[in-house]
């Protein structure tokens, strides 16, 4: 379950660095405006925006993703971990990562 933490973080380290060397590239003429505040567009709200980006090679929507895989990364252990102790057949650790497993899906989709 180590390496899978290890694999799934270096990843995401990897696509951030190559969307961030991307979006410098991009972006090295344009000075910042610090004064007003500009969050994420629109269209990397969503996955389907996300998946247009990704295929126009789009910088920030690279950088998202890598930020997506890094997020999957603990929610991929707990799965893993759920299909070994069911493998094992150990009861009590498989209610208790599907515990795990239902929190971290109820946090990630409820309405704010």
């Amino acid at each position: 379950m180590g390496r899978l933490l290890q694999v799934g973080v270096l990843l995401a380290s990897f696509v951030v660095l190559v969307g961030g060397v991307l979006y410098v590239r991009a972006h090295h003429a344009t000075a910042p405006n610090y004064r007003v505040f500009s969050s994420a567009p629109a269209d990397l709200r969503s996955l389907r925006g996300l998946g247009h980006g990704i295929a126009a090679a789009d910088p920030a929507a690279i950088i998202q993703l890598g930020v997506l895989l890094l997020i999957a990364t603990p929610v991929a252990r707990v799965v893993f971990a759920l299909v070994a102790f069911a493998i094992e057949r150990d009861k009590l650790y498989v209610a208790v990562s599907l515990t795990v497993l239902a929190v971290l899906i109820f946090g990630f989709f409820r309405s704010q």
